[in-house]
C-alpha cells in the first residue's frame, strides 16, 4: 500500500483587503487534505482561523501582515510530510535567481514553497519542486485566481494547480 499524503498549498490571501475570507471554491478542495500550507500575506488571523476548520495549518509570514501575524509566525520554516523535507517562504526572488535561492535558503529539501508574485508557478527539475500556488483572492494579470495541491506518494512529490472560478 503506497504512503501518500495530501497537502493544500495557498498564498496571498490578503484578507480582509482582497476578499472578506477565503472563497469556498479554493475551501472545497481543501476538505480531503491532512494538511495546508500558507506561503504567506495572509494579512490577519481570519485566514488561518478559516484553514485550520479543514486540517491543521502550517504557515510563514509574507511582507503585508498585522502585528499578530508578525509575531506568531516565522518568515521561512522547513517541514517534513512522509519522508519529503518541504521549505516554505514568502519572497523567493526573481525568476532567473529562484532556483539558486531555493537551494541557498532550503539546501536539503525536495520542494521549496513561495508566494509574493501572485504567479502560479510548478517547476520539477534537478532534484527541487519548485511551487507558488499563485493567490486564492487577486490574480492581477493572472487568467484566474489559484490554490495548489502537494501530494507525496512514498516521499515522492508532485504538484498540481488549481484555478478557481
Amino acid at each position: 500500500m503506497p504512503d501518500i499524503h495530501r497537502i493544500g498549498v495557498i498564498a496571498d490571501t490578503h484578507l480582509p483587503r482582497r476578499a472578506a475570507r477565503i472563497p469556498d471554491a479554493a475551501l472545497r478542495h481543501f476538505e480531503d487534505v491532512e494538511l495546508i500550507l500558507h506561503a504567506g500575506d495572509l494579512s490577519t488571523r481570519a485566514a488561518l482561523d478559516q484553514l485550520e476548520a479543514y486540517a491543521p495549518v502550517e504557515a510563514v509570514q509574507g511582507n503585508n501582515e498585522d502585528a499578530g501575524i508578525i509575531s506568531a509566525l516565522p518568515i521561512k520554516r522547513q517541514i517534513t510530510v512522509g519522508g519529503c523535507l518541504i521549505g516554505m517562504v514568502h519572497i523567493l526572488g526573481d525568476r532567473a535567481t529562484r532556483r539558486a535561492a531555493a537551494r541557498r535558503e532550503f539546501p536539503d529539501a525536495r520542494v521549496v514553497i513561495y508566494g509574493h508574485s501572485h504567479i502560479p508557478f510548478i517547476e520539477d527539475r534537478d532534484g527541487l519542486l519548485l511551487l507558488n500556488p499563485g493567490s486564492a483572492t487577486d490574480r492581477r494579470r493572472q487568467p484566474a485566481c489559484t490554490i495548489a495541491l502537494l501530494t507525496i506518494t512514498d516521499g515522492r512529490p508532485t504538484a498540481e494547480l488549481i484555478p478557481l472560478p
